[in-house]
């Protein structure tokens, strides 16, 4: 699902403008990612968690050179799902299996 269907899915299903909801959905990632560049997870529940991971310095090989180059430490952004939904994706599938 891109984010254009996904707007006109959600302003079918609230009778909202599609304007107001792409103003809506913009302003929902734009606040999760300030939040998370600033080191601040995200937590909706019953959905999920957007956190920031950290990743420890390592060393790594160019093999076309055949060098070694640290990766200095650094964060990354992940989502976790919340229990509630990883359920609901598990039965989704079994029921989709079921219909092959």
């Amino acid at each position: 699902m891109t984010k254009a269907e996904l707007i006109s899915l959600i302003a079918k299903n609230t009778g909202v403008e599609k304007q107001e909801v792409l103003n809506i959905v913009k302003s929902l990632m734009e606040t999760i990612k300030t939040s998370l560049e600033e080191g601040e997870n995200v937590y909706l529940r019953s959905f999920g968690s957007f956190i920031v991971k950290k990743r420890a310095e390592k060393k790594a090989r160019n093999i076309s050179k055949n060098t070694t180059i640290t990766i200095p430490e650094h964060n990354v952004p992940a989502f976790k799902p919340s229990k509630v939904f990883l359920e609901a994706v598990s039965s989704g599938k079994k029921k989709a299996n079921k219909k092959k």
